[in-house]
């Protein structure tokens, strides 16, 4: 059964403490004594600046983030290309490396669960996992169909409520402000014009484009264009996927 009371517990919370302690309620009230949600402003931003709220064992979480796991989870993976559910099963850990994160992941008692994506309408990703010591087996994952819906709206629910938890976290640089125009050139730059191009694309001059560009490299405090664009991405200003036709 959905509550959507206990649900809006989430956005009384006062703090991230208790923001977790109200979602790890919510997952024990379907089922699953452990659960993680982690989520960054920007599909592009590292995982590694994600806000985090898990109750999952600790030692498994500074193995996890020492070996940099979340770059062979493969429910991350999934995640990043998919707004389907993923329910674990043996098949999804596939390559060697996965397979052994698994069977280190099930000495901790995280043996079966699901993770379902979290993509927002600003470019926000994040994965919200449920997850138990029960076998991954055929009853497990009729339990979770079952679940499956109220699962879903817990993570609408976590995400629109964590929103405000999703800032710069320590050690990332604060993402400058750009002029209309300036993210205008930048765009181009990312799908590789020329500043000659670019000129005849914006109908401006040649030395108005590089204007900009300077701009840019100088609110970036890079030398090159590129440079630039990297951070760009990096900071989740710009996206691969978001070609300016």
């Amino acid at each position: 059964m959905i509550d959507v009371g206990k649900m809006m517990s989430l956005f009384s919370s006062e703090d991230e403490q208790a923001w977790s302690a109200s979602l790890f309620g919510l997952a024990r009230h379907h089922g699953f004594d452990q659960v993680l949600y982690g989520a960054v402003p920007s599909r592009n931003s590292k995982l590694e600046t994600a806000f985090l709220a898990s109750n999952y064992p600790s030692a498994w979480r500074v193995h996890y983030d020492a070996e940099r796991l979340a770059y062979v989870d493969p429910t991350v993976a999934h995640c990043q290309n998919s707004s389907m559910a993923v329910v674990w099963e043996p098949e999804t850990f596939g390559t060697p490396a996965q397979r052994q994160m698994y069977e280190e992941a099930c000495g901790h008692g995280i043996r079966s669960g699901i993770t379902l994506p979290v993509h927002g309408p600003n470019g926000e990703f994040g994965v919200l996992s449920f997850a138990s010591d029960a076998p991954p087996d055929d009853g497990f994952a009729s339990a979770v169909q079952h679940s499956l819906p109220a699962l879903s709206m817990i993570r609408d629910y976590a995400f629109a409520s964590s929103l405000r938890f999703l800032t710069p976290r320590v050690g990332q640089e604060e993402a400058p402000r750009l002029t209309r125009r300036e993210l205008e050139v930048l765009k181009w730059v990312m799908v590789g014009k020329s500043s000659w191009e670019i000129s005849k694309i914006t109908r401006c001059s040649e030395a108005t484009v590089n204007f900009h560009i300077g701009n840019v490299r100088q609110k970036f405090n890079v030398n090159t264009r590129q440079q630039a664009l990297v951070k760009a991405i990096t900071m989740g200003i710009l996206t691969p996927e978001d070609p300016h036709r």
